[in-house]
């Protein structure tokens, strides 16, 4: 392994590995010579430099699988996940300028249910705002959030499972329908391709999908991303869940304070919506540079309000003050747009979250 000048931090050292591998290695010179060929003749040659060495680096994983040694089963996982994420890439991909947001909830929950009248409430609203919807494709909640929006304004991202074998009548030979083999790449794209994760009432699935956005949001893992929870009049799943979370976790120091921050309980499909737009009311999107945080903004906030909220928000900051400035060196895109920068102490991501709920309520300057 080879520490790099981040703490904490390790990457991979082939050269440096315990296991020698045998030569020719797929960086030997007439190996890495005949990738670069094969990547030239697929179209490659015109393409940005990182990307050609990245996909050289997927075709050099590829081939150090031979004389690993590893089994059929394990070639056969490591193929179909590649070639899932790229179909599902690539489908997104057509779809890049209109925000999404993910819907999880049980596959069980009857038409007739206030769950599922919620569901339709919350993503015929988010339809309306332009926004597109990615649901499960099955039954249920997931059937719910494709009747909102309908058909043009949503994705199926489907499992495929013994008991769930078709997708609902609403997706169901669209284009935008992707079916997958392992839950590890759906959850992928469920969570890659929102900006906003909604969650109504379900079992254990809804359950690891909802711990697994917290958990990739408190981790820094993530995009920084609005998660509300919002259930059927008269509902008390995301109260009790809510009074476990604070009496489990909290009391026990399980979690920290700020993570409360990192969810929004709703009480009707409106208020979730809104308060999933409200998110984007200032705030645009967020990147590191080195150890930057560049938080985008759609417009510019006052020098007062920066002040004020480098003062409020000081335990994040490592070192410095925040600046409102324009893009970094390193930044490519949405060069256009204002900046908030400072130097982040890469912890309390349920802090940065309220940050961003502050400066959303920041008036014009």
């Amino acid at each position: 392994m080879r520490h790099n000048a981040e703490p904490n931090r390790v990457e991979l050292d082939p050269d440096a590995a315990t296991v020698p591998e045998p030569r020719p290695r797929p960086d030997d010179p007439e190996v890495a010579a005949a990738i670069d060929a094969l990547i030239a003749r697929c179209g490659g040659s015109g393409a940005d430099p990182t990307d050609s060495r990245l996909v050289r680096e997927l075709i050099a994983a590829a081939l150090k699988l031979i004389p690993d040694g590893r089994d059929t089963g394990e070639l056969k996982l490591i193929a179909a996940a590649v070639k899932e994420l790229r179909y599902a890439y690539r489908v997104f991909g057509a779809y890049r300028e209109p925000h999404k947001v993910t819907i999880f909830g049980s596959a069980r929950t009857p038409a007739d249910h206030p769950d599922y009248a919620a569901t339709i409430a919350f993503s015929r609203d988010m339809a309306s705002r332009g926004w597109m919807v990615i649901t499960g494709a099955g039954g249920g909640i997931m059937h719910a959030g494709h009747v909102g929006p309908g058909r043009d304004a949503s994705f199926g991202v489907a499992i495929r499972l013994p008991f769930e074998t078709t997708a609902n009548e609403v997706i169901k030979g669209d284009q935008k329908l992707i079916h997958f083999r392992y839950f590890f790449t759906r959850k992928l794209m469920f969570l890659s391709q929102a900006e906003a994760v909604a969650l109504l009432p379900g079992g254990f699935g809804t359950m690891d999908e909802a711990y697994e956005a917290l958990t990739l949001i408190q981790t820094g893992k993530s995009s920084m991303v609005p998660v509300v929870m919002l259930e059927g009049e008269g509902g008390t799943y995301w109260r009790q869940w809510e009074e476990w979370t604070l009496r489990g976790l909290l009391d026990r120091h399980l979690i920290s304070p700020e993570d409360v921050n990192l969810y929004y309980i709703a009480p009707t499909p409106a208020a979730a919506a809104e308060h999933v737009a409200r998110f984007y009311r200032v705030y645009h999107s967020s990147r590191y540079v080195k150890d930057e945080l560049v938080i985008r903004l759609k417009r510019p906030i006052s020098p007062r309000d920066v002040d004020r909220l480098g003062d409020e928000f000081a335990p994040l900051i490592k070192a410095g003050r925040m600046t409102l400035r324009g893009p970094l060196e390193a930044e490519e895109d949405h060069l256009d747009l204002p900046r908030l920068v400072f130097t982040h102490t890469r912890n309390k991501f349920g802090l940065v979250r309220r940050l961003i709920d502050r400066i959303n309520d920041c008036d014009e300057p």
